[in-house]
């Protein structure tokens, strides 16, 4: 049975809660009721922000409120059948791993006492789910990490990471879509874009979407477009 609850987030936006922890069952439940909400709710709503475990609705405000929104979408979510929705699309990001490009891949390793071959094949062995996409614009961040991958984030957060960085952090892993600061431990970088103005939906993943880490060459990086 789907519990949810929903509250008001001002004059134009609600949330509706999903419970509070956080797992890889309720990213298709969210994305399954944002998918319906879209579909049913049409030019009523002005965007859908799906997270852990809400879902923010912006509406507008010429066209409803708060109170008839409400009810129209317990009406929607009591017939929402999560095991007939879309689980995802499946998203490969090739990622070349090396010290180059992931300064902290041989410490991860030390920390865990393993092999940085076997920090690479823990890495690329999961398949993620996006939680959601946050920080900056196109940061998606995914779980869940290998047990025997978790690592705190750095005591000192870096000033600048490049873009396309492969990065983790406890349970979660992201891929740094611009440069900017961050405390996320580096493991390798991508050559693929994860924000582009140009994409009507400016990043290959959204949340819901599954991904898949690629290993690959130096060569490969390089020829796809890759910076060192």
């Amino acid at each position: 049975m789907i519990h949810w609850s929903i509250e008001n987030a001002g004059p134009d936006a609600l949330i509706i809660r999903f419970g509070q922890s956080i797992d890889e069952a309720r990213v298709s439940l969210i994305r399954a009721a944002a998918d319906l909400l879209a579909a049913e709710l049409g030019d009523q709503l002005r965007d859908l922000v799906p997270s852990y475990t809400t879902l923010m609705l912006v509406y507008q405000p010429l066209r409803t409120d708060f109170a008839h929104l409400a009810q129209t979408i317990n009406g929607l979510l009591s017939r929402l059948d999560v095991s007939q929705s879309e689980i995802g699309r499946l998203v490969e990001i090739p990622v070349y791993y090396a010290p180059e490009t992931g300064p902290d891949l041989e410490r991860v390793a030390r920390l865990h006492g393993i092999s940085v071959d076997e920090v690479i094949r823990l890495h690329t062995a999961g398949e993620y789910h996006v939680f959601a996409i946050g920080f900056a614009p196109g940061f998606a961040y995914m779980g869940q990490v290998d047990a025997g991958l978790r690592t705190p984030r750095l005591d000192t957060p870096r000033t600048a990471v490049p873009a396309g960085s492969v990065a983790l952090a406890d349970q979660q892993t992201a891929v740094y879509p611009l440069a900017s600061p961050g405390g996320w431990n580096l493991l390798g970088r991508t050559p693929m874009k994860m924000f582009d103005p140009a994409l009507a939906s400016l990043c290959p993943v959204a949340a819901g979407d599954r991904v898949r880490f690629v290993a690959i060459s130096k060569a490969d990086y390089l020829s796809a477009g890759g910076l060192l």
